[in-house]
């Protein structure tokens, strides 16, 4: 299994590939996207700096978009607690997950569904968008970010796709430091409770594997936390999630 500090690394080299801005340095790394969409921008760790340090600063490289701090285990003991002193809100507490990919369950797909690598933007960026929150208003920008993402990686984009060819579901897996990293793991609203989740997100996995990758990482949602542990994925850590 990887040591916490290259998973930290890898989620920060994905979102560091969404960044059009000033990314600054190891002690306050920031990306902005300029999407809509408040966990397309932010803050990725703060290291010895104060949190009013950190605030300014970065209110300063994110001004005019919605923006998240991710304050983790790479993050200075305390900052979580001094951001809050500072105004900001926890929005959200999400468990970082591992799990070496040969010990994943076995997970069949569900009859009528396709999985397969999508290079269809135009498809698959309003996929994840619904699930995610991402406004209609912010779909354009989010392929023209996707187009242009150059993160230190590799980026797999898989669909799962109806028999009439709609996308219901999409996972992207982010291979990067040695380990693959999954993202936009979703499935439209109408579809779910049919194992089409678990489905993509073994199938992702596998694709990481056939290319020498042996371990596995994610943030859990809430809603997500349970079918991840099915199939294996521990947590390692954890993200409090905090906006201004």
């Amino acid at each position: 299994m990887e040591p916490l500090d290259t998973v930290l690394a890898a989620h920060r080299a994905y979102l560091l590939g969404w960044n059009i801005g000033v990314a600054g340095g190891p002690d306050l790394p920031t990306y902005r996207s300029d999407v809509p969409h408040a966990p397309l921008n932010g803050v990725l760790r703060v290291a010895g700096r104060t949190p009013q340090d950190a605030l300014a600063e970065a209110r300063q490289r994110l001004h005019g978009v919605p923006r998240i701090w991710w304050v983790g285990p790479d993050s200075d003991a305390g900052t979580a607690d001094g951001l809050v002193a500072l105004g900001a809100a926890q929005v959200a507490r999400m468990p970082i997950m591992t799990v070496e990919i040969g010990a994943v369950a076995e997970v069949p797909t569900p009859a009528g569904v396709q999985i397969a690598e999508s290079t269809d933007l135009a498809t698959f960026v309003p996929a994840y968008a619904r699930v995610s929150g991402i406004p209609t208003d912010g779909v354009a920008a989010t392929i023209e970010r996707e187009k242009a993402f150059s993160g230190d990686g590799t980026v797999l984009r898989l669909a799962g796709r109806l028999d009439d060819g709609r996308v219901v579901a999409t996972a992207v897996a982010w291979i990067s430091h040695g380990l693959v990293t999954l993202y936009f793991v979703g499935t439209q609203p109408e579809q779910r409770r049919r194992g089409i989740g678990a489905a993509m997100t073994r199938a992702a996995l596998d694709l990481a594997g056939e290319r020498g990758v042996r371990t596995a990482a994610l943030t859990s949602s809430a809603v997500g936390e349970s079918v991840y542990r099915s199939l294996g994925f521990r947590q390692v850590g954890e993200f409090r999630l905090l906006k201004f």
